[in-house]
């Protein structure tokens, strides 16, 4: 079997899509892997197709593995998925965990806000986008609580949609309980868009954007993070068998 394509799927609704950083990690993985071809998919997350990409990007029956450039996609976009790349029965296809809240991620939340200003005594939320699918919620609220050992200090999770608390409100609840104390506020976020841009108006003291920012060079972890999900995509390709 050749060497099987990456397909990045990028969420393109417009509460996240990037104003170029995920093409300039893309490219930073083209470098790391140039024997690996890349392409990107946007989708919609609550229809995702894959179909058009499939057609028009790759070469008929060309392997590719499915790396989802996401932090809490939850499981039903999976299956979707799952399902998008079973129906091209004429290519081995394999979909690839979510960057989810990987220890990478998590140690990259912590180094943001490091060098966002982060002080020794500064209280921590942590943003999130909130969603409907208590799996998402729950993705969220465990990152928060691996943020926090990693920091070895509280964290609370806030939201911007769909769950509570909200992060306004968190942020507020927290100045009131540590008066004094300055209120830190991470961004559990891959790039930036209307969700991550209005972490800015919570009213932090101190915020720590996205893992990804235009114009600067994506952190090699993260780099190196996606290939190792695409190569543990790519372990589980299967040939395609024709009857």
């Amino acid at each position: 079997m050749t060497v099987p394509a990456l397909l990045a799927v990028v969420e393109g609704a417009s509460e996240v899509t990037d104003d170029g950083a995920v093409e300039v990690l893309l490219s930073a993985v083209r470098r790391a892997a140039p024997e690996v071809r890349v392409v990107r998919a946007d989708i919609d997350v609550h229809q995702p197709e894959l179909a058009p990409v499939l057609a028009t990007e790759l070469d008929d029956g060309e392997a590719v593995v499915a790396v989802p450039l996401m932090l809490s996609p939850g499981p039903h976009l999976h299956r979707d998925l799952s399902s998008e790349l079973a129906a091209d029965r004429g290519r081995a296809a394999a979909l690839a965990p979510a960057l989810g809240s990987d220890d990478t991620v998590i140690e990259l939340l912590a180094s943001r806000l490091v060098h966002s200003g982060l002080g020794p005594d500064d209280v921590i939320v942590m943003a999130a986008a909130g969603s409907s699918d208590h799996h998402v919620v729950r993705e969220s609220v465990e990152a928060g609580r691996r943020l926090a050992h990693l920091l070895e200090r509280y964290v609370t999770v806030g939201f911007l949609s769909a769950a509570v608390p909200r992060l306004a409100g968190a942020v507020a609840t927290m100045r009131s309980l540590h008066p004094g104390s300055r209120v830190a506020v991470s961004s559990f976020f891959l790039s930036s868009g209307r969700f991550a841009e209005s972490v800015a108006d919570a009213g932090g003291d101190v915020v720590a954007g996205p893992l990804l920012a235009p114009g600067r060079r994506p952190p090699e972890p993260l780099v190196e993070l996606v290939l190792s999900r695409y190569r543990q995509g790519a372990a589980e390709l299967a040939p395609v068998r024709h009857p």
